[in-house]
Protein backbone atom coordinates (compact mmCIF):
# COMPACT_ATOMS: atom_id res chain seq x y z
CA UNK A 1 0.00 0.00 0.00
CA UNK A 2 1.03 3.44 -0.95
CA UNK A 3 -1.74 5.72 -0.14
CA UNK A 4 -3.23 7.03 2.66
CA UNK A 5 -6.69 5.39 3.19
CA UNK A 6 -9.36 8.14 3.09
CA UNK A 7 -12.67 6.92 2.45
CA UNK A 8 -14.91 3.42 3.99
CA UNK A 9 -14.54 1.83 0.65
CA UNK A 10 -10.94 1.88 0.95
CA UNK A 11 -10.58 0.56 4.15
CA UNK A 12 -12.89 -2.29 3.17
CA UNK A 13 -10.83 -2.92 0.46
CA UNK A 14 -7.26 -2.79 2.16
CA UNK A 15 -9.31 -5.50 4.29
CA UNK A 16 -9.52 -3.05 7.02
CA UNK A 17 -13.76 -2.88 7.72
CA UNK A 18 -15.90 -5.88 6.46
CA UNK A 19 -18.41 -4.68 3.76
CA UNK A 20 -21.29 -5.49 5.95
CA UNK A 21 -20.44 -2.93 8.14
CA UNK A 22 -20.19 0.06 5.34
CA UNK A 23 -24.01 1.33 5.68
CA UNK A 24 -23.45 1.95 9.18
CA UNK A 25 -20.52 3.73 9.30
CA UNK A 26 -21.82 6.14 6.03
CA UNK A 27 -22.86 8.60 8.83
CA UNK A 28 -19.79 8.42 10.99
CA UNK A 29 -17.69 9.20 7.87
CA UNK A 30 -19.54 12.03 6.80
CA UNK A 31 -19.72 13.73 10.38
CA UNK A 32 -15.77 12.91 11.08
CA UNK A 33 -12.96 12.51 8.67
CA UNK A 34 -11.52 9.16 7.93
CA UNK A 35 -7.24 8.68 7.34
CA UNK A 36 -5.28 6.16 8.05
CA UNK A 37 -1.29 5.96 6.36
CA UNK A 38 0.44 3.16 4.88
CA UNK A 39 2.33 3.01 8.35
CA UNK A 40 -0.67 2.61 10.47
CA UNK A 41 -2.47 0.42 7.99
CA UNK A 42 0.50 -2.05 8.83
CA UNK A 43 -0.24 -2.14 12.54
CA UNK A 44 -4.10 -2.40 11.90
CA UNK A 45 -3.66 -6.13 13.51
CA UNK A 46 -3.02 -4.28 16.84
CA UNK A 47 -6.18 -3.90 18.63
CA UNK A 48 -4.64 -0.87 20.64
CA UNK A 49 -3.48 0.45 17.78
CA UNK A 50 -6.96 0.27 15.10
CA UNK A 51 -9.08 1.07 18.05
CA UNK A 52 -7.38 4.97 17.40
CA UNK A 53 -8.13 5.09 13.71
CA UNK A 54 -10.89 2.68 12.67
CA UNK A 55 -14.58 4.60 12.52
CA UNK A 56 -16.93 3.25 15.20
CA UNK A 57 -20.52 3.64 15.18
CA UNK A 58 -20.31 4.62 19.04
CA UNK A 59 -19.10 7.65 17.47
CA UNK A 60 -22.74 8.70 16.61
CA UNK A 61 -23.26 8.44 20.75
CA UNK A 62 -23.32 11.82 22.24
CA UNK A 63 -23.34 12.17 25.86
CA UNK A 64 -24.37 14.95 27.90
CA UNK A 65 -21.29 17.64 28.00
CA UNK A 66 -19.66 16.97 25.09
CA UNK A 67 -19.08 19.54 23.14
CA UNK A 68 -17.69 20.38 19.65
CA UNK A 69 -15.24 22.76 21.19
CA UNK A 70 -14.53 21.10 24.74
CA UNK A 71 -11.19 23.14 25.97
CA UNK A 72 -12.43 26.01 24.69
CA UNK A 73 -10.27 26.77 22.01
CA UNK A 74 -12.73 29.55 20.62
CA UNK A 75 -13.31 30.93 23.70
CA UNK A 76 -9.38 32.37 23.29
CA UNK A 77 -9.10 32.89 19.60
CA UNK A 78 -8.39 36.64 19.18
CA UNK A 79 -7.40 36.34 15.61
CA UNK A 80 -8.11 33.49 13.20
CA UNK A 81 -5.37 30.74 13.97
CA UNK A 82 -4.55 31.97 16.81
CA UNK A 83 -5.05 30.44 20.43
CA UNK A 84 -4.39 32.37 23.23
CA UNK A 85 -5.10 30.83 26.88
CA UNK A 86 -2.05 31.38 28.85
CA UNK A 87 -0.16 34.50 28.93
CA UNK A 88 3.77 33.99 28.07
CA UNK A 89 2.36 31.48 24.93
CA UNK A 90 0.06 30.93 22.23
CA UNK A 91 -1.08 28.20 19.86
CA UNK A 92 -0.69 28.74 15.85
CA UNK A 93 -2.54 26.65 14.25
CA UNK A 94 -1.32 26.82 10.75
CA UNK A 95 -3.27 23.95 9.50
CA UNK A 96 -6.24 22.19 9.56
CA UNK A 97 -5.23 18.72 7.96
CA UNK A 98 -3.60 15.67 9.79
CA UNK A 99 -2.26 12.95 8.38
CA UNK A 100 -4.46 9.80 10.15
CA UNK A 101 -7.68 11.40 12.11
CA UNK A 102 -7.65 9.97 15.46
CA UNK A 103 -11.25 8.68 16.62
CA UNK A 104 -11.17 10.63 19.91
CA UNK A 105 -9.57 14.00 18.63
CA UNK A 106 -11.03 17.24 20.39
CA UNK A 107 -10.42 18.83 17.41
CA UNK A 108 -12.34 16.41 15.17
CA UNK A 109 -14.97 18.83 14.18
CA UNK A 110 -12.45 21.55 13.20
CA UNK A 111 -9.87 19.32 10.96
CA UNK A 112 -9.81 17.25 7.69
CA UNK A 113 -12.24 17.96 4.80
CA UNK A 114 -15.77 18.03 6.92
CA UNK A 115 -14.23 20.97 8.84
CA UNK A 116 -12.54 24.06 8.45
CA UNK A 117 -10.47 25.01 5.36
CA UNK A 118 -6.64 23.41 4.61
CA UNK A 119 -4.85 25.71 6.13
CA UNK A 120 -4.26 29.47 7.52
CA UNK A 121 -4.67 32.16 4.09
CA UNK A 122 -1.74 34.30 3.55
CA UNK A 123 -3.85 37.21 5.19
CA UNK A 124 -4.59 34.97 8.48
CA UNK A 125 -1.03 34.29 8.53
CA UNK A 126 -0.02 37.65 8.52
CA UNK A 127 -2.29 38.77 10.97
CA UNK A 128 -1.43 36.17 13.32
CA UNK A 129 2.13 36.52 13.16
CA UNK A 130 1.33 40.07 13.85
CA UNK A 131 -0.54 39.65 16.80
CA UNK A 132 2.82 37.19 18.23
CA UNK A 133 4.76 40.43 17.64
CA UNK A 134 2.90 42.95 18.87
CA UNK A 135 2.86 40.87 22.50
CA UNK A 136 6.38 40.74 24.12
CA UNK A 137 4.87 38.47 26.69
CA UNK A 138 4.89 35.89 24.53
CA UNK A 139 7.70 33.64 25.04
CA UNK A 140 6.84 30.40 23.16
CA UNK A 141 4.80 29.37 20.30
CA UNK A 142 3.42 25.95 19.90
CA UNK A 143 2.86 25.28 16.48
CA UNK A 144 -0.29 22.80 15.92
CA UNK A 145 -3.38 22.16 14.23
CA UNK A 146 -4.11 20.16 12.40
CA UNK A 147 -0.84 18.46 12.79
CA UNK A 148 2.12 21.17 10.96
CA UNK A 149 4.20 18.65 10.36
CA UNK A 150 1.80 17.96 6.94
CA UNK A 151 2.43 21.10 5.39
CA UNK A 152 5.64 21.24 2.88
CA UNK A 153 9.44 21.86 4.34
CA UNK A 154 9.61 25.27 2.29
CA UNK A 155 5.94 26.45 3.94
CA UNK A 156 7.55 25.56 7.62
CA UNK A 157 10.93 27.21 6.89
CA UNK A 158 9.06 30.47 5.91
CA UNK A 159 6.98 30.15 8.96
CA UNK A 160 10.03 28.97 11.05
CA UNK A 161 11.72 32.16 9.69
CA UNK A 162 8.50 34.39 10.91
CA UNK A 163 8.75 33.69 14.14
CA UNK A 164 12.15 33.58 14.12
CA UNK A 165 12.47 37.04 13.78
CA UNK A 166 10.50 38.35 16.57
CA UNK A 167 13.06 38.45 19.29
CA UNK A 168 10.75 38.03 22.45
CA UNK A 169 9.58 34.64 20.73
CA UNK A 170 12.32 32.00 22.62
CA UNK A 171 10.46 29.25 21.96
CA UNK A 172 9.13 27.03 19.12
CA UNK A 173 7.25 24.28 19.83
CA UNK A 174 5.72 21.90 17.43
CA UNK A 175 2.96 19.50 18.26
CA UNK A 176 2.81 16.42 15.60
CA UNK A 177 2.16 12.48 15.08
CA UNK A 178 3.65 12.52 11.44
CA UNK A 179 7.25 10.65 12.88
CA UNK A 180 5.10 7.89 13.92
CA UNK A 181 2.43 7.55 11.46
CA UNK A 182 4.08 8.55 8.58
CA UNK A 183 7.83 8.60 8.98
CA UNK A 184 8.72 8.67 5.78
CA UNK A 185 7.65 12.36 5.54
CA UNK A 186 10.72 12.85 8.15
CA UNK A 187 13.14 13.68 5.70
CA UNK A 188 16.71 15.75 5.99
CA UNK A 189 14.50 18.96 4.11
CA UNK A 190 12.12 19.03 6.70
CA UNK A 191 14.23 18.45 9.46
CA UNK A 192 16.29 21.48 7.91
CA UNK A 193 13.31 23.86 7.70
CA UNK A 194 12.22 23.34 11.56
CA UNK A 195 16.31 24.44 12.37
CA UNK A 196 16.34 27.75 13.06
CA UNK A 197 19.91 28.88 14.81
CA UNK A 198 18.17 31.95 17.48
CA UNK A 199 15.53 29.82 18.72
CA UNK A 200 15.00 26.57 20.76
CA UNK A 201 12.61 24.57 19.11
CA UNK A 202 10.91 21.32 20.09
CA UNK A 203 9.07 18.65 18.71
CA UNK A 204 6.57 16.98 20.53
CA UNK A 205 5.49 13.62 18.89
CA UNK A 206 1.53 12.50 20.34
CA UNK A 207 2.21 8.48 20.20
CA UNK A 208 -0.26 6.05 22.77
CA UNK A 209 0.87 2.55 21.86
CA UNK A 210 4.19 1.11 21.65
CA UNK A 211 3.44 -0.68 18.61
CA UNK A 212 3.35 2.88 16.86
CA UNK A 213 7.17 3.16 17.49
CA UNK A 214 8.20 1.05 14.65
CA UNK A 215 11.85 1.22 13.75
CA UNK A 216 10.87 3.30 10.84
CA UNK A 217 8.81 5.86 13.18
CA UNK A 218 12.28 5.76 15.44
CA UNK A 219 14.68 6.59 12.43
CA UNK A 220 12.53 9.25 11.86
CA UNK A 221 12.82 10.65 15.70
CA UNK A 222 16.53 10.06 15.49
CA UNK A 223 16.85 12.53 12.62
CA UNK A 224 15.42 15.40 14.55
CA UNK A 225 16.73 14.41 17.85
CA UNK A 226 19.94 13.74 15.76
CA UNK A 227 20.04 17.61 14.02
CA UNK A 228 19.33 18.70 18.00
CA UNK A 229 16.10 18.81 18.05
CA UNK A 230 14.76 17.49 21.69
CA UNK A 231 11.45 15.67 21.96
CA UNK A 232 8.45 15.11 24.20
CA UNK A 233 5.97 12.72 23.96
CA UNK A 234 2.26 13.21 24.76
CA UNK A 235 -0.05 10.63 24.89
CA UNK A 236 -3.96 10.10 25.44
CA UNK A 237 -5.11 7.63 28.06
CA UNK A 238 -8.06 5.56 26.04
CA UNK A 239 -9.81 2.85 26.91
CA UNK A 240 -9.22 -0.33 25.16
CA UNK A 241 -5.99 1.43 24.02
CA UNK A 242 -3.31 1.68 27.06
CA UNK A 243 -5.53 2.19 29.77
CA UNK A 244 -3.45 -0.95 31.05
CA UNK A 245 -0.20 -0.04 33.40
CA UNK A 246 1.64 -2.76 31.37
CA UNK A 247 0.73 -1.29 27.83
CA UNK A 248 1.34 2.64 29.30
CA UNK A 249 4.81 1.27 30.85
CA UNK A 250 5.70 -0.26 27.03
CA UNK A 251 4.68 2.85 25.38
CA UNK A 252 6.43 5.41 28.13
CA UNK A 253 9.82 3.19 28.01
CA UNK A 254 9.75 2.90 23.90
CA UNK A 255 9.87 6.80 24.26
CA UNK A 256 12.36 7.29 26.40
CA UNK A 257 14.74 4.75 24.47
CA UNK A 258 13.79 6.72 21.13
CA UNK A 259 15.25 9.56 23.13
CA UNK A 260 11.53 11.05 23.71
CA UNK A 261 11.31 12.63 27.12
CA UNK A 262 7.35 11.49 28.54
CA UNK A 263 5.77 15.38 29.07
CA UNK A 264 1.87 14.71 29.08
CA UNK A 265 -0.83 11.88 29.89
CA UNK A 266 -4.28 13.70 28.58
CA UNK A 267 -7.05 12.81 29.90
CA UNK A 268 -9.19 12.05 27.22
CA UNK A 269 -11.33 15.36 26.51
CA UNK A 270 -15.00 15.50 26.17
CA UNK A 271 -15.36 15.52 22.60
CA UNK A 272 -18.68 14.59 20.84
CA UNK A 273 -18.46 11.12 19.91
CA UNK A 274 -15.80 10.18 21.98
CA UNK A 275 -17.05 8.68 25.10
CA UNK A 276 -16.16 4.76 24.21
CA UNK A 277 -12.67 5.87 24.43
CA UNK A 278 -12.77 8.04 27.79
CA UNK A 279 -11.82 6.33 31.33
CA UNK A 280 -12.82 8.11 33.96
CA UNK A 281 -10.34 10.14 36.09
CA UNK A 282 -9.93 7.28 39.07
CA UNK A 283 -9.22 4.81 36.49
CA UNK A 284 -6.55 7.18 35.42
CA UNK A 285 -5.15 7.75 38.83
CA UNK A 286 -4.59 4.47 38.96
CA UNK A 287 -3.14 3.20 36.54
CA UNK A 288 -0.54 6.17 37.12
CA UNK A 289 -0.02 5.29 40.51
CA UNK A 290 0.99 1.41 39.38
CA UNK A 291 3.44 2.90 37.12
CA UNK A 292 4.82 5.49 40.04
CA UNK A 293 6.74 2.31 41.73
CA UNK A 294 7.85 0.57 38.00
CA UNK A 295 9.09 2.95 36.27
CA UNK A 296 11.94 5.64 36.20
CA UNK A 297 11.29 8.67 36.70
CA UNK A 298 12.71 9.56 33.23
CA UNK A 299 9.86 7.66 31.86
CA UNK A 300 6.73 9.90 33.87
CA UNK A 301 3.95 12.19 32.52
CA UNK A 302 2.17 14.52 34.04
CA UNK A 303 -1.62 13.27 34.07
CA UNK A 304 -3.24 16.11 33.50
CA UNK A 305 -7.13 17.63 32.20
CA UNK A 306 -7.71 20.44 30.39
CA UNK A 307 -10.60 21.85 32.51
CA UNK A 308 -13.72 21.95 29.65
CA UNK A 309 -14.55 25.59 28.55
CA UNK A 310 -11.12 26.75 28.04
CA UNK A 311 -10.35 27.29 32.01
CA UNK A 312 -6.43 25.88 31.26
CA UNK A 313 -4.56 22.42 31.95
CA UNK A 314 -4.14 20.84 35.82
CA UNK A 315 -2.88 18.07 37.05
CA UNK A 316 -4.97 15.44 38.23
CA UNK A 317 -2.56 12.69 39.43
CA UNK A 318 -2.90 10.59 42.36
CA UNK A 319 -1.81 11.84 45.82
CA UNK A 320 0.15 10.25 48.60
CA UNK A 321 -0.16 12.90 51.05
CA UNK A 322 -2.62 11.05 53.58
CA UNK A 323 -4.01 12.04 57.15
CA UNK A 324 -1.98 13.53 60.15
CA UNK A 325 1.07 14.09 58.52
CA UNK A 326 1.82 10.93 56.54
CA UNK A 327 3.10 10.14 53.14
CA UNK A 328 2.07 6.96 50.92
CA UNK A 329 5.48 5.19 49.17
CA UNK A 330 4.25 3.43 46.19
CA UNK A 331 3.60 0.35 47.91
CA UNK A 332 0.81 1.60 49.76
CA UNK A 333 2.42 1.86 53.09
CA UNK A 334 1.84 5.15 55.18
CA UNK A 335 4.85 6.64 56.68
CA UNK A 336 4.94 9.52 58.93
CA UNK A 337 6.71 12.78 57.50
CA UNK A 338 8.66 13.95 59.33
CA UNK A 339 9.85 10.65 60.37
CA UNK A 340 8.96 10.48 64.74
CA UNK A 341 12.03 9.72 66.77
Amino acid sequence: MTATLRTLPALVEAGLLEAERLPALERVAAQYAVAITPAMAELMGEPGVARQFLPDVAELTVLPGEDADPIGDLTHMPVEGIVHRYPDRVLLKVTHTCAVYCRFCFRREMVGPTGDVPALSPQALDAAVAYIAGRPEIWEVILTGGDPLVLSPRRLRDIMGRLAKIEHVKVIRLHTRVPAVDPAAVTDELVAALKVPVKAVYVALHANHAAELTPAARAACARLVDAGIPMVGQTVLLRGVNDDPAVLDALLRAMVETRIKPYYLHHGDLARGASHLRTTLAEGQAVMRELRGRLSGLAQPTYVLDIPGGHGKVPVGPDYLGHDGQVEDPDGTLHPYPPRP
